[in-house]
């Protein structure tokens, strides 16, 4: 009995490897394929119109989930991601998302990018105040210096409107945590763009 327990957790533990391995590698393929469009100016160019449509004629216009909208840098953290449309799972499998009906980054508002705790942002409990954010979205490049770090409740309201142009990073916490995290970790950052920020790769 004891024997056929273990065979069956065996089979259990290979069936959900195989099952996590195989959804990494249609994230990695789906990341690889933004990085391409945005490369080729396709993810700049479609937030652009969106922007240029809601500025004349007063409609927003929201790029389809799964879209590249953004890329975003942190040098202290060595991330360098593009941000796509929506936070869903098919979108956070893949890379950080944007959340639907908040600002892009650099417009008035504030610009909501969430990402999984175990992928893309699973060194952002080490960003710190005063540390340096850079984005590219549309025709805007950004520099964003992080004014506050907190952790809030998984139900606790936390996002809010601005009027001036705000970023906000989110992810669960603790980041180091086995099972549903219950709490979400909160970076703010407020744009300190005086002249188009030159984005390099965060690894130069």
């Amino acid at each position: 009995m004891r024997r056929r327990i273990g065979l069956l957790l065996y089979v259990f533990g290979g069936l959900m490897l195989s099952f996590a391995l195989g959804r990494y590698g249609v994230g990695r393929a789906k990341a690889d394929q933004a990085r391409q469009a945005w490369d080729a100016a396709e993810g700049k160019a479609t937030v652009a119109l969106a922007r240029s449509v809601a500025l004349h004629h007063g409609m927003r216009v929201t790029p389809v989930d799964g879209a590249p909208v953004a890329r975003l840098v942190i040098p202290s953290l060595d991330l360098d991601e593009i941000v796509l449309e929506g936070v869903d799972a098919d979108e956070l499998n893949a890379e950080p998302g944007h959340l639907t009906g908040t600002a892009y980054p650099g417009e008035p508002g504030n610009a909501v990018i969430s990402a999984h705790r175990d992928r893309h942002f699973n060194h952002l409990d080490a960003l710190e105040v005063g540390d340096t954010i850079l984005t590219e979205s549309g025709t805007h490049q950004d520099t964003w210096v992080v004014v506050a770090k907190r952790v809030v409740g998984k139900n606790e309201r936390a996002l809010f409107h601005t009027t001036d142009p705000t970023l906000t990073l989110t992810t669960c916490w603790p980041i180091r945590y086995l099972g549903p995290a219950p709490d979400r970790l909160i970076v703010t950052a407020k744009s300190i763009t005086k002249k188009p920020a030159r984005l390099a790769s965060a690894g130069n």
